[in-house]
């Protein structure tokens, strides 16, 4: 399944990552689910209550409820999280692996002045095709991540 980004999104994931460097950034991606494609319509910041937010990330448990409970209610659904790598590349990390649970989720990682998608597959992470729609794509977006 491909994925759907606005530029606003990207743009966001790249304030965020910014605003926080050293520390890692985190949140929601939300959106709508197609037939195929899910479409990535918005980027919710939440606060990074890992223990150590130089190297990890922890998505602040109250954002995470609320941004499921609006989908419940018909609002936008969760489509996948974010983060980023402070240092490094926008793969997924040996951490980043060790969570993954099969939950076909979209993760976005910001690191390196680009934006890279993966989906989670149970046994890691699968690179994600990405279409930016909306502005034209500038080099932030990496769409063979």
């Amino acid at each position: 399944m491909n994925v759907e980004v606005t530029s606003d999104v990207i743009a966001r994931l790249h304030e965020e990552s910014a605003s926080a460097h050293p520390r890692e950034c985190c949140g929601i991606l939300v959106g709508e689910v197609g037939q195929g494609v899910d479409r990535i319509e918005e980027a919710i910041p939440a606060a990074n209550v890992a223990a150590d937010p130089t190297r990890h990330f922890e998505i602040d448990p109250a954002t995470l409820l609320a941004a499921h409970r609006t989908a419940r209610q018909g609002g936008a659904k969760v489509l996948g999280y974010y983060h980023s790598h402070p240092v490094g590349h926008p793969v997924p990390s040996a951490t980043d692996c060790e969570h993954s649970t099969g939950d076909l989720r979209v993760w976005a990682i910001i690191a390196d002045g680009q934006v890279a998608f993966w989906r989670d597959t149970g046994n890691g992470f699968a690179p994600i095709t990405c279409h930016m729609v909306g502005q034209t794509a500038s080099n932030s977006l990496n769409p063979n991540a």
